[in-house]
């Protein structure tokens, strides 16, 4: 018998659909509105979660799209409109790279792959693994049968090697 107050409540809106989307537009002063309403009312239907006898089927069912029209509508309001979007969008700093510096970091990445070919391949390769793939120390030292030690002492080693170089050059160049 529950199964059928959720039934009748969805044919009443199906054959009563055009009266009840008139009234709601009506009162809510929207076709967009009064037609979402009216979705999320079928949808509700849908799932069966009606309870007990509906005396009054015509009002249940407005009661059920006025206070999903309320939720849309509270919903909507806390939306930004387009305008207020490209208002704030204009406000935003562009931190996006300049020609200049785009130009200057390519500078500085080809300075470093020529630094690290002047490097030895293990050092080069641990220099690598660790600060550019992120492996760990202990994974290097297994993969090249070195100790952890070896592995720390290589990528300082590495390091300051690129720093010195890349501090030389950039030097020069001023």
């Amino acid at each position: 018998m529950a199964d059928d107050v959720p039934q009748g409540l969805r044919n009443f809106l199906l054959t009563r659909y055009d009266d009840l989307r008139l009234r709601l537009r009506r009162a809510l002063g929207s076709d967009d509105l009064a037609d979402d309403a009216l979705h999320d009312t079928w949808l509700r239907l849908q799932r069966g979660d009606v309870a007990g006898p509906i005396h009054n089927p015509q009002a249940y069912v407005m009661r059920m799209a006025v206070n999903f029209a309320l939720e849309i509508r509270r919903g909507r309001s806390q939306l930004l409109s387009s305008d207020d979007v490209e208002t704030l969008l204009e406000l935003v700093p562009d931190t996006a790279p300049g020609p200049e510096r785009v130009a200057e970091d390519r500078s500085q990445l080809q300075a470093l792959g020529e630094i690290l070919g002047n490097m030895p391949a293990r050092r080069r390769e641990i220099l690598i693994l660790v600060r550019w793939e992120g492996w760990a120390q202990r994974d290097v030292a297994k993969r090249f049968g070195i100790s952890v030690r070896t592995v720390e002492y290589e990528l300082k080693t590495a390091q300051d090697y690129c720093a010195a170089r890349l501090a030389r050059r950039n030097r020069s160049e001023r």
